[in-house]
């Protein structure tokens, strides 16, 4: 293995090693925190300074995205007006790996006056910030990844797996669900498909032809309505069943006289259809489960209303 390969499998090795430790000795203090965080009223906030800070910054938004309302606050600037934004029903979670940051300690006396219950994520037990928060979660660790032992590696990798802990933690006791996490990420991929109904993407306005209708009609419909298929329906409308570009060659290929051919001959008969308003997940699964490009929507009566052709998933 060449050096610099061997010396990132190193920190990967020694990471794995701190976590695997943490994960055996986590201990009744974490579900305190998780109790403490889930009876907040509030919102939870979240203080740390450089790279702590940085990590805050990502475990406030994970929380945020999975059903515990917060933010982060730079501790510096706690002090120029942002202690406002901390509340009595607000409870607040301090990273310092070695508990002593003084920008995060100068908050202490605040959060005690206003009686905001206290959290800490701090690699020393005999640190000030563990001695005075109300729970203190421990990461402490033998040494950092990096070869001086001074760049924060391996204890900022603790402490942001403590805060994903934390929350998978609080996601399951408040029994946080998909369609939930897709509220909270209206736009992107998730979202659209968890949130989307299958009416709100299918395409309307989709080409018809009866079952009497003769080859050409059939070719007409689906030139006209640029889908690569029409469906054939009865007199009320109802579905009676599709004719796509595959049916069409089908037809030639298997008949001397293809053009004396009806829709009701031409057509696949009962195709797999989808309510209009079935969820966008549900479609996708459905295509994909029966390897087809292309589902008819229909509405209560089952009569066809729209398509949803593979590219719109």
């Amino acid at each position: 293995m060449p050096l610099h390969a061997r010396i990132g499998s190193a920190v990967f090795a020694e990471q794995a090693r701190a976590l695997q430790t943490q994960a055996d000795e986590l201990s009744s203090d974490f579900s305190q925190a998780v109790e403490m965080i889930h009876a907040t009223q509030g919102k939870l906030i979240v203080c740390g300074m450089g790279k702590s800070g940085i990590i805050g910054r990502k475990i406030a938004a994970t929380f945020a995205s999975t059903g515990t309302s917060s933010f982060f606050v730079h501790p510096g600037e706690a002090f120029h007006g942002d202690l406002g934004m901390i509340s009595p029903q607000d409870s607040v979670l301090l990273l310092s790996n070695s508990g002593e940051t003084e920008e995060v300690l100068r908050l202490l006396p605040y959060l005690k006056h206003i009686g905001a219950p206290v959290l800490a994520i701090t690699g020393r037990s005999d640190s000030t910030l563990a001695r005075e928060a109300d729970c203190a979660l421990l990461v402490p660790i033998e040494r950092e990844a990096c070869p001086h032992n001074l760049a924060p590696t391996t204890s900022t990798t603790l402490t942001l797996v403590m805060g994903d802990a934390l929350a998978v933690a609080l996601m399951e006791l408040r029994q946080f669900q998909p369609t939930d996490f897709a509220r909270f990420h209206p736009g992107g991929s998730l979202g659209r498909k968890l949130l989307t109904r299958v009416r709100d993407v299918m395409t309307p306005g989709i080409p018809s032809n009866r079952p009497g209708d003769n080859f050409k009609q059939v070719v007409n419909s689906m030139t006209k309505g640029c889908l690569g298929l029409t469906v054939v329906v009865g007199d009320e409308g109802n579905l009676l069943g599709i004719v796509t570009d595959g049916d069409l060659r089908r037809g030639m290929e298997r008949h001397e006289s293809p053009h004396a051919l009806q829709a009701r001959q031409l057509m696949t008969p009962a195709p797999l259809t989808i309510s209009c308003d079935a969820m966008f997940a549900e479609a996708e699964e459905l295509m994909l489960k029966r390897k087809i490009t292309s589902l008819v929507a229909v509405d209560q009566y089952d009569r066809p209303v729209g398509i949803i052709k593979y590219f719109d998933l």
